[in-house]
């Protein structure tokens, strides 16, 4: 079954930097646009950032010109650079699919404190 894994969360503190890994298995992630989102607890799941299979990019402007959303479709792998991270980051970051096509991971814990 297709699925993704995220991994990178941890604790930083406000400034701070983190990269966000999401590997994916399964030979439809290099056709696929991707999506990181991101949930806290009794909220909705929001869109972060997205990114084509082409290349193009886009973001929550929430993060915008903060975090960086790349694909290596050699190793199937998308990734989250995040910079200059404030509390209001804090949150459980998952990747996917824009149709969901991947079984969804356990997501990353990312807690920024202030």
């Amino acid at each position: 079954q297709v699925q993704v894994v995220e991994s990178g969360g941890g604790l930083v503190q406000a400034g701070g930097s983190l990269r966000l890994s999401c590997a994916a298995s399964g030979s439809s992630f290099s056709s696929s646009t991707m999506v990181w989102y991101r949930q806290v607890l009794g909220k909705q799941r929001e869109v972060v950032a997205t990114i084509s299979s082409a290349g193009s990019t886009n973001y929550a402007a929430a993060v915008k010109r903060r975090f960086t959303i790349s694909r290596d479709s050699v190793k199937n792998t998308l990734y989250l650079q995040m910079d200059s991270l404030k509390p209001e980051d804090t949150a459980i970051y998952y990747c996917n699919s824009f149709t969901a096509a991947f079984k969804w991971g356990q997501g990353t814990q990312v807690t920024v404190s202030a």
